[in-house]
């Protein structure tokens, strides 16, 4: 008996360091944010109330210039959650599924089981849509929670969406909003714009958790609580929906704002020099009942929107509630992480998937390779290490190294992204030259109809600390071999002498020897790629 207790002890003590070390691993709270742009009072913006992501800013680095690979939630989501492209991941709309192209792929959160984690979502992380089940069941070690109908205030909203008593009532007699989907572009809808008839907007006197992002909160809270009480680290990921289309937010959000002090776009028109196919029109949010007839549709042929002034004005305030009500669910979460003591040896990362057009360029959403779409919000907080800002050029591709070396583990050599650890570490480092974005798109009509219907373009965007150029290939994707006469258009901006991109310089003599250079590592980047695939 003496040898058996001997020998349990043993074994107890054998593994107590590695019960040690593992608990001794940061927590990681991951933080998904959709169509949230750099709008927020860390970014600069004078008019957006966001204290609670301020407070987090003011505890790690913020990434000024950060960059989607792909303005749209599929594909922008899969490339952050595995760290690779859109090219790698084959995720470039919003219905294949990642892991019919990838059966192997590893996401992030698949990571951090492998090294010793609990892995928990709530929310939106993966797009619906690219990934089975709707939450990708492997990734997580506990099942994905989803809200009950007893969780919400006055009970689930219409469309997962509204409150309204009037579309309730209408939802009852299956006369109100509807599932049919209409017809439009596929890369200018999201999974919610596109198959709703509902109002773009609402504001009503409910509390948080009348809405989806209010209950996600109170799951995520009493997780948290939860795991913090077990033996294991944890990695914590909370998805919010606003400010994606529709902007329904509680009316004290709204009460931050006057309307008439919304900000509107300073630049609404094409930029010269420039072609129809790289802008989209805002077919997401015309597909919401209340906004066409406030557009004028002044020339179809080259969409054309011109969204009347005081549609703008509502929209945009409607846009800021939405985000400050997605501050508040932010802020309700570091307050559980700041209770439970851990909230300054936690590891934190905040995103937006991408950007959002808001009247720039007479458009409205995502879906272009232009700034306002692919310029998002990063925010990573590393236990230890200084807040601070940085000018580096960063993209979602570098948050699955950079979570990797933060809490300790191996980088995998494979990914596409660098870890960003050096420039949390000294700000004034910079990690790489320029950033990738890409879009697809179709020829012109007239071109299109010489090439027999096979038009399809993939638009590859190099956005360095001046510049943006974008080419526009036929038929290609960097995983195949390029050839200079697949090149079909090229865009240059200069982003010191033109910040709102109202001219398109790739045929300026003056920009011959730039647009020549930014060629050349184009060209760079694509044999990089040919040799990696």
């Amino acid at each position: 008996m003496k040898k058996l207790i001997a020998a349990a002890l043993l074994g107890i003590l054998s593994i107590a360091p590695l019960i040690a070390q593992e608990k001794s691993k940061p927590n990681v709270l991951f933080i998904a944010i959709d169509d949230l742009k750099p709008v927020l009072g860390c970014y600069g913006d004078k008019i957006i109330k966001t204290p609670n992501i301020d407070r987090l800013a003011k505890m790690g680095t913020v990434f000024l210039n950060n960059y989607c690979q792909q303005a749209v939630c599929g594909p922008t989501r899969a490339s952050l959650l595995t760290g690779m492209r859109p090219d790698v991941t084959k995720i470039r709309d919003l219905k294949t599924k990642m892991r019919d192209m990838n059966p192997n792929i590893v996401t992030l959160p698949e990571y951090f089981i492998s090294q010793g984690y609990t892995t928990s979502g709530v929310g939106k992380i993966f797009h619906p849509s690219c990934v089975d089940k709707k939450f990708d069941p492997q990734s997580w070690t506990i099942p994905f929670l989803v809200a009950k109908d007893s969780d919400y205030f006055n009970g689930p909203p219409v469309q997962k969406h509204y409150q309204s008593p009037e579309l309730k009532a209408l939802n009852a007699k299956e006369e109100g909003v509807s599932n049919d989907k209409k017809k439009g572009k596929k890369e200018d809808l999201d999974e919610d714009g596109g198959s709703s008839r509902g109002p773009a907007f609402e504001c009503l006197d409910l509390p948080d958790n009348a809405y989806e992002d209010g209950v996600s909160t109170l799951l995520a809270e009493k997780q948290i609580i939860k795991l913090s009480k077990e033996n294991k680290p944890f990695f914590m990921a909370v998805g919010f929906h606003k400010p994606h289309l529709p902007f329904v937010a509680p009316k004290k959000y709204w009460d931050l704002y006057k309307r008439e002090d919304m900000p509107i776009a300073e630049f609404q028109e094409h930029a010269a020099n420039s072609k129809d196919f790289p802008y989209q029109n805002s077919g997401e949010l015309s597909s919401y009942s209340g906004v066409k007839e406030f557009a004028k549709f002044t020339d179809k042929s080259v969409n054309k929107f011109g969204l009347a002034i005081e549609k703008q004005k509502e929209l945009v305030h409607a846009y800021y509630a939405a985000v400050s009500y997605t501050d508040a669910q932010v802020g309700i979460l570091l307050n559980t992480l700041e209770k439970l003591g851990t909230l300054n040896s936690t590891i934190i990362v905040l995103w937006g998937d991408h950007g959002w057009h808001l009247g720039d360029h007479d458009m409205w959403g995502k879906h272009t390779n232009y700034e306002q779409a692919t310029k998002a919000p990063l925010i990573i907080v590393g236990p230890g290490l200084k807040a601070g800002q940085s000018k580096s050029m960063t993209e979602f591709v570098d948050v699955f190294p950079t979570l990797c070396e933060l809490s300790g583990g191996t980088v995998p050599t494979y990914l596409d992204g660098k870890s960003l650890v050096p420039v949390m570490k000294n700000n004034k480092v910079s990690v790489k030259e320029y950033a990738m974005s890409q879009y697809p798109r179709k020829m012109d009509k007239a071109d299109l109809k010489k090439e027999d219907g096979k038009g399809k373009l993939m638009g590859y965007s190099m956005r360095t600390e001046q510049y943006r150029y974008t080419v526009w290939l036929k038929n290609f994707t960097s995983d195949q071999v390029y050839s200079a006469d697949k090149v079909y258009n090229i865009e240059l901006y200069d982003y010191v002498k033109d910040p709102l991109e109202k001219v398109n310089v790739s045929a300026d003599k003056k920009y011959a020897a730039i647009a020549a250079d930014l060629d050349k590592k184009l060209v760079a980047y694509f044999k990089s790629k040919e040799v990696k695939l």
